[in-house]
């Protein structure tokens, strides 16, 4: 087992795919904000990251403050952060920029869906797939800390991912006509999709580079947090985990600083207890049984950790709405 495919597990991760665009002539698409599209097709997500895959022409993507990126067939643009961004053509035209407003939004689209839109007559055309990610905030907290806030990666000629995006523009074709099951496959592929571009930028980090993606690849590190992720409930020292990956005790937990920021057995107890206030929320398991579950001998113990971390004891989480704490992603 990998770190990266442990959190992704479980950050419950969900993909979806809400709009096939075809657009002609000069354009623009101001898009709608992401929580918006969550709201309509996955209710009570806590985090929306809204992807594009360009299957067809080019165009340009940028943030409200920032320059523009062009993009080309088989490139795909993620938005880890869930910012509103513009889309629009490359070269100028007579039409009237496109902005689908709110309003519009709602009364385009439909819960499990994928709108089509089509806009213009002539000259060059683009096509692109519009989708987004849904996740847990605070337990995607260490992958999309370390990501910008716009991630473009090319799929077009790299291995699966190419697989993996002439799979996506298959299925949204099939889409005018549904078969069964063809809504799990399109969030499947989406996931996919977002795995591959964290693979690829994790690939482009420079040797220099800190984070828990840069984690990921330093070959002790990497294997450290492989193994807390794998059983986090284990009781784990910093002298046993060293042993396991071959470094001294001290030059692990440098290391893990120096990429990390914290040591491990800080980055462990705040793991365990996101995991917790995750099962808090999701399920009706005893406080005992969470404890438990997550390293604590003591329902006590468990007690004091978590009101350190959140702020309030894990009871009063339980009974709360789904916030962001303090000191959260």
């Amino acid at each position: 087992m990998d770190a990266l495919s442990d959190v992704l597990r479980a950050v419950r991760l969900t993909g979806a795919v809400f709009l096939d665009a075809e657009l002609r002539s000069g354009w623009s698409y101001l898009t709608p904000p992401p929580q918006a599209i969550g709201a309509l097709h996955m209710p009570g997500a806590e985090h929306i990251i809204p992807y594009h895959l360009i299957s067809e022409g080019r165009c340009r993507a940028s943030l409200p403050d920032g320059e523009p990126v062009e993009l080309r067939a088989g490139d795909l643009i993620i938005f880890p952060h869930g910012d509103r961004h513009v889309l629009e053509s490359v070269s100028p035209g007579k039409l009237k920029p496109i902005e689908i407003r709110g309003e519009d939004l709602y009364s385009m689209l439909r819960p499990g869906e994928i709108a089509p839109l089509k806009k213009g007559t002539g000259g060059e055309v683009t096509r692109l797939v519009c989708g987004y990610l849904a996740c847990d905030r605070r337990l995607s907290e260490p992958i999309l800390a370390g990501l910008p806030r716009l991630l473009r990666v090319s799929v077009k000629d790299s291995g699966i991912a190419s697989w993996v995006e002439s799979s996506v523009r298959f299925s949204v074709a099939e889409s005018t006509a549904p078969r069964a099951g063809g809504t799990t496959v399109i969030a499947k592929l989406s996931e996919l999709l977002f795995v591959e571009a964290i693979r690829q930028y994790i690939d482009t980090l420079p040797p220099s580079q800190t984070g828990w993606l840069a984690g990921l690849r330093d070959r002790f590190v990497g294997r450290a947090l492989a193994l807390l992720h794998q059983e986090p409930a284990y009781a784990w020292t910093v002298d046993e985990l060293a042993k396991q990956v071959g470094l001294s005790r001290s030059a692990l937990a440098d290391r893990f600083v120096e990429l990390l920021g914290q040591p491990p057995m800080q980055y462990l107890t705040r793991w365990r207890l996101s995991l917790a206030a995750q099962q808090l929320l999701s399920g009706g398991r005893a406080l005992a049984q969470i404890a438990e579950g997550v390293g604590y001998d003591s329902e006590a113990a468990f007690n004091r950790a978590f009101k350190r971390e959140f702020g309030v004891p894990p009871a009063t989480w339980r009974k709360s709405d789904r916030a962001v704490p303090a000191g959260g992603a």
